[in-house]
């Protein structure tokens, strides 16, 4: 590991505890459980409780239960097929998605723009220059082989 390299490991977890994103005292704040459900229907579009429930290999039981509960949130909906009249949908509803969107912020914005308004206009380009080429170089690296909660 160089210097520079072991210089940005210790410097990154200080950087994110002060810009990263909390969830305030009130604010609704989802299980690991009801992300995936919340994060799985937002890029699949609505299924079914049984195709949720085999996705997630869970009994329909346990995956009605916890769909049950984000309904009662007013963060799903069901709905019925416009295909198939016999079978309901479940859908992210507007409180849904700003809920999955809400989960995409890693960054508290404004902490991080008041942040960069100390900061130089020479230093701000230094930094994005940086964090672009360090991204850039991360795309000749090999992939990292998944995990089997990625699979």
């Amino acid at each position: 590991m160089t210097s520079a390299s072991r210089a940005f490991e210790e410097l990154y977890p200080a950087v994110y505890r002060a810009l990263c994103r909390r969830w305030s005292a009130g604010e609704y704040r989802p299980s690991p459980e009801a992300t995936a459900i919340l994060e799985h229907l937002a890029g699949s579009g609505p299924l079914t409780v049984s195709e949720a429930a085999q996705h997630f290999d869970r009994s329909q039981a346990a995956t009605s239960e916890l769909l049950d509960r984000l309904e009662g949130r007013e963060l799903i909906s069901r709905m019925v097929d416009e295909r198939d009249a016999r079978r309901h949908l479940v859908w992210l509803t507007k409180t849904g998605l700003e809920v999955c969107e809400r989960l995409k912020q890693v960054l508290d914005g404004d902490r991080l723009a008041a942040a960069f308004e100390v900061m130089e206009t020479e230093e701000q380009r230094a930094l994005l220059d940086g964090m672009r080429a360090l991204l850039a170089a991360t795309r000749t690296l090999k992939p990292t082989p998944k995990t089997e909660e990625e699979s």
